[in-house]
């Protein structure tokens, strides 16, 4: 008998569309140039336009995205609506982003493209990981006594 993914009832091959989808996203980092560390450093410094513009144009794609998901009340490939909850500003989030723009000011490295980084063989970047991990961590443990 198989071995089947726990709580959810397929067994792992399903998840295989998964890894294949990273991988075609992990090649589009890479291509694009947008886990450079000469790239982040050309943006933190204002030099270069090409980050401001992948990030602008992924900021302008998912506006639309939501607005049409809102306005035609677009379902899931399962029927299911698609809820968006209203997100309230808190002070929290202004002291996130300030130590998570430090961050990949610093290393060079957006959570998002660490595997993409490691693949190409900065494997220096997985000390990124790692403290990634830990941050993570300590935002679980502390998040109760962190303003929110």
């Amino acid at each position: 008998m198989r071995q089947k993914t726990k709580g959810t009832g397929h067994r792992w091959p399903h998840n295989l569309k998964y890894l294949i989808a990273g991988i075609l996203f992990g090649i589009l980092l890479v291509k694009s140039e947008v886990i450079s560390w000469f790239r982040i450093q050309e943006m933190f410094r204002l030099q270069s336009f090409h980050m401001y513009g992948v990030i602008g144009s992924a900021v302008v794609v998912g506006a639309i995205s939501i607005w049409l998901i809102k306005k035609f009340s677009i379902k899931t490939i399962h029927g299911e609506p698609i809820a968006i909850a209203p997100k309230k500003f808190n002070k929290g989030q202004v002291y996130g982003g300030l130590i998570f723009g430090l961050g990949w000011a610093i290393t060079g490295a957006c959570p998002g493209p660490l595997f993409a980084q490691i693949g190409t063989g900065a494997t220096v970047i997985a000390i990124t990981l790692l403290s990634a991990i830990a941050g993570t961590w300590v935002y679980g443990y502390l998040q109760e006594k962190l303003p929110h």
